[in-house]
């Protein structure tokens, strides 16, 4: 009997793997992953009205800035603010793309599986960080 099992536990380990991908991995129910999409979408709403409000507040936006002949402390602090807006509107527009990506696999059934393994990500993960889409593993090799 144990020699049966054995064998199709073997043959059950085979079906779920292709390639290095794990592919049998069950979905969280569309229930559960209501409220996520919901509260995604909500700080999906918000990023981008930052990002908007930071644009707006850019120094270099402000066209009559070309035309006064402003000191150099003040030129200064016109650069100093738009390396500031710009740096806070990119790490802003890479929190919107991670938030989009979460909401796509959501739609498309594949929200908590790794991107780049498989594998299912911890859900601890997943309630800190909603926007995971890389297991820990994954994205501390990505990080380096």
């Amino acid at each position: 009997m144990k020699k049966k099992n054995s064998a199709v536990n073997k043959r059950n380990h085979k079906k779920l793997r292709k390639g290095s991908k794990i592919t049998g991995i069950i979905n969280f129910p569309a229930k559960l992953l209501a409220p996520v999409a919901k509260f995604l979408q909500e700080r999906l709403n918000i990023l981008e009205k930052r990002k908007k409000e930071i644009d707006e507040e850019d120094p270099f936006k402000d066209t009559t800035r070309l035309m006064d002949n402003a000191s150099p402390d003040a030129d200064a602090y016109e650069q100093f603010g738009h390396a500031k807006s710009s740096a806070i509107k990119e790490q802003l527009e890479r929190r919107i793309i991670q938030t989009r990506k979460a909401l796509t696999r959501i739609k498309i059934g594949k929200y908590g599986i790794c991107e780049d393994c498989g594998r299912m990500i911890d859900t601890d993960r997943l309630m800190a960080y909603p926007e995971a889409t890389l297991c820990a593993e994954d994205q501390a090799r990505r990080e380096k």
